[in-house]
């Protein structure tokens, strides 16, 4: 009895539905930690002295380039659409979502590196599904 089949449709629908398994929670846990930190961070810095202030805003600009460079290390391990779990490639696409923070904090490299990965993973995805299009049809 093949299970392989059962345990694909029970992935792909934590994927689609919950916090995922395996590569696709990584990333989701990424996003879901470092992304909202960025107000308890601004609290913290309206509370401390001054003196304090520019070393927690580059403790948590280190946090930012750590979770890009998780998105980066993630799509290094599975670089084809065709061979990443489901919904990996939309999970990659959400590292825009650190944009956010760092527009709010003026962190040029997260405001310029969090679209351009965005743009990164869907051009890679079009050329990609462009390439099989000509190689299939």
């Amino acid at each position: 009895m093949d299970l392989h089949p059962a345990r694909s449709a029970t992935e792909a629908e934590a994927g689609r539905t919950g916090i995922g398994t395996g590569p696709s929670r990584r990333l989701r846990l990424t996003l879901i930690i470092g992304m909202p930190l960025v107000f308890p961070v601004i609290a913290v810095m309206i509370l401390v002295p001054k003196s304090l202030r520019d070393d927690i805003l580059h403790v948590y600009e280190a946090v930012i380039i750590a979770c890009l460079l998780h998105y980066t290390w993630v799509f290094a391990k599975y670089p084809r659409h065709a061979n990443r779990p489901p919904f990996l490639t939309r999970d990659l696409a959400m590292g825009g979502g650190f944009f956010l923070p760092s527009m709010l904090l003026g962190f040029w490299p997260g405001i310029i590196a969090a679209p351009a990965w965005v743009a990164f993973v869907g051009l890679t995805y079009a050329i990609e599904e462009r390439r099989e299009r000509h190689d299939g049809g």
